[in-house]
């Protein structure tokens, strides 16, 4: 971990001044899972940046908000974030966690990012039908009302286009595969976009 950090602060002080940090904080929908890491949609979003905005990923397969809320403090104060990307919830919601558990872990989370202060943006994720309507509907509510609470940009359901096309999901039903990725990007771009266009929150003092 400390290799991690020297490398990270190295990539960090050799940016420009007008360049941000987009930090991407997941579980396995955004940490390449069961495919090489330069094949996922957070690579890719580096790629379609170019150099000028660094993007750091966090994500770890599995995660959940409690896991989550326990490790944003130490992550946000190694990467130094301009914008983060909170993609969490599924692993939750798939063990069929109270909705308003879940929603308040997020909200506890999203005002972390704010007071560090970073830019918050919120990738939502929806739970397979076979959990009934009640529990489904609940947890798909959570991601816009927060979003709408903090008024933050988002993007309801990350695999948008993608969840119900057996030919871009892996064999669990779950994750996305490699050929995914470009569409997981497409459908993340526009929360991505909107937060490069407003200004940093940090200022040089």
């Amino acid at each position: 971990m400390g290799a991690l950090t020297l490398a990270l602060m190295g990539l960090l002080t050799s940016m420009p001044a007008s360049a941000q940090t987009i930090l991407v904080f997941g579980d396995s929908l955004s940490s390449a899972h069961n495919m090489p890491e330069d094949k996922g949609w957070v690579h890719l979003l580096q790629q379609r940046l170019g150099n000028e905005d660094k993007v750091i990923n966090a994500s770890i397969s599995g995660e959940t908000t409690s896991g989550g809320l326990a490790r944003l403090p130490r992550t946000l104060k190694q990467t130094d974030p301009d914008i983060v990307l909170l993609e969490l919830g599924g692993n939750d919601g798939l063990r069929g966690l109270p909705p308003r558990q879940i929603n308040d872990r997020l909200d506890q989370m999203i005002q972390m990012i704010r007071d560090y202060p970073a830019k918050v943006g919120i990738l939502g994720i929806m739970i397979p039908p076979n959990y009934g309507p009640q529990y489904s509907d609940a947890f798909k509510n959570i991601y816009p009302e927060l979003a709408e609470k903090y008024g933050l940009p988002l993007k309801p359901f990350i695999l948008d286009n993608i969840a119900f096309n057996d030919d871009l999901m892996q064999k669990d039903g779950i994750h996305p595969n490699a050929a995914a990725q470009p569409t997981v990007l497409d459908n993340v771009w526009s929360v991505v976009d909107q937060l490069l266009s407003l200004p940093p929150l940090k200022t040089d003092d």
